[in-house]
């Protein structure tokens, strides 16, 4: 006994799902490249350090104001670098999620494919 297809399923259909797919895995790394290459900055302490980072989570800049460099109060520096640079890796990752969101929308990918 032969297997049915579904009407609409066979090689064409298969091949040219296969393109759709190696389309947008090549969209994806393409906008992966771009994600990488784009920077972001972000402030902590209501402007007193400002932080930059790039899309591989590389920090490329830091700017302090004057008033925040206290030899007697080093703890809130670190603290607020720290907040900086938590904050630029959320801002990061989401703007990474919501791209590859945008690129994916509606399409359902089989785990793996990707």
């Amino acid at each position: 006994m032969k297997a049915r297809l579904p009407q609409g399923y066979g090689p064409q259909s298969q091949a040219q799902l296969l393109q759709k797919y190696q389309k947008l895995q090549q969209d994806m790394e393409e906008l992966t490249a771009q994600l990488e290459e784009r920077e972001h900055t972000v402030t902590a302490g209501g402007g007193q350090v400002e932080l930059t980072m790039n899309g591989k989570y590389n920090v490329t800049a830091v700017r302090l104001q004057p008033e925040v460099v206290d030899p007697e109060d080093t703890e809130m520096l670190e603290d607020l670098l720290a907040a900086a640079v938590n904050e630029a890796v959320r801002v990061v990752k989401e703007t990474q999620e919501t791209e590859m969101n945008k690129l994916t929308s509606g399409i359902n990918l089989p785990a793996g494919l990707l």
